[in-house]
């Protein structure tokens, strides 16, 4: 029962980083209707800044990591207003066919930098020794994890609920031509959305680098690796990110633990998300806590 519990603490910790990376995913989409398949990119850079911050500038890894949460929700506002303004009013298959071009220039970019190859840690700045309770173990990283997909959950609560901005956001999710009709700047809550999705995207990008150590591929695979989690808790649904987020981390960690040693070469962490990625479409295509449009033709 024990091997259960621990299954248990270490998906919600995976879970709470694809939570965090989802967010992103449901704020642009909840806002502007386009999916950003560039997200990976952006979880790569905030994770890498952060690093280069803390061991090249030499600055304490917490200011270092906040600096990075900051540049890269500005590269999410600058993305909107260089490239996303000019798109208003375009088939949404070209603004998908943007942020996919988008992904390819940022990832060859990266490939140029001193980060493009190899793997790197960031400085120790937590107890190397696991906390130990009744049988289970969970490392101060995962602690992290958890933590910070709970602050970041509190802030977007309060943000939507009770400041001007996030009632706008609403506003423009639900219905961009009324929003408009009554002052609210559309243009503006488009840069937001990107901004903040920026901002969620370096930090999950920092909590990763945490647990598992920096790699380019592995923190550009993040930004597919949520795609299951998004589509389970819906696109449009913030709930729904962090509930598809930690449900996919879970299953991803209880197949790792029970199904492996009856499949030959084992990665059934890896396949079951997709599995459950292709059942929703199937059977539930806008998820758990998504919006049913219905279209009369």
């Amino acid at each position: 029962m024990s091997d259960f519990f621990q299954f248990l603490i270490s998906g919600i910790a995976v879970g709470s980083i694809y939570a965090l990376a989802a967010l992103g995913f449901v704020l642009i989409y909840k806002s502007s209707r386009v999916i950003n398949f560039a997200h990976g990119q952006f979880i790569a850079i905030g994770a890498f800044a952060a690093y280069a911050l803390a061991t090249w500038a030499k600055l304490p890894f917490w200011l270092a990591a906040l600096l990075a949460i900051l540049a890269t929700a500005f590269l999410g506002f600058a993305v909107e207003k260089i490239f996303l303004k000019r798109m208003v009013g375009q088939p949404i298959i070209s603004v998908i066919m943007v942020t996919i071009g988008l992904a390819s220039v940022l990832d060859g970019l990266m490939y140029l930098t001193p980060f493009g190859s190899g793997n790197f840690s960031y400085p120790a700045f937590l107890p190397q020794e696991p906390l130990r309770l009744a049988g289970i173990t969970i490392s101060y990283p995962q602690l992290l994890a958890i933590g910070f997909t709970a602050l970041f959950l509190l802030l977007f609560g309060w943000f939507f609920q009770r400041s001007t901005l996030g009632i706008s956001m609403r506003a423009v999710a639900d219905d961009q031509m009324a929003s408009m009709s009554v002052g609210v700047s559309v243009e503006r809550v488009f840069a937001l959305a990107w901004a903040v999705a920026g901002l969620t995207a370096a930090a999950a990008g920092i909590v990763v680098g945490t647990v598992s150590g920096l790699n380019q591929d592995g923190l550009i695979g993040i930004g597919l690796a949520v795609f299951p989690a998004v589509i389970l808790g819906g696109l449009d649904s913030i709930p729904g990110a962090v509930v598809g987020g930690v449900t996919i981390g879970v299953l991803q960690q209880l197949a790792a633990g029970y199904l492996n040693q009856y499949v030959p070469g084992g990665g059934t962490e890896y396949v079951l998300p997709f599995v459950v990625l292709l059942v929703m479409l199937w059977f539930k295509p806008y998820g758990l806590f998504g919006i049913e449009e219905i279209e009369r033709v």
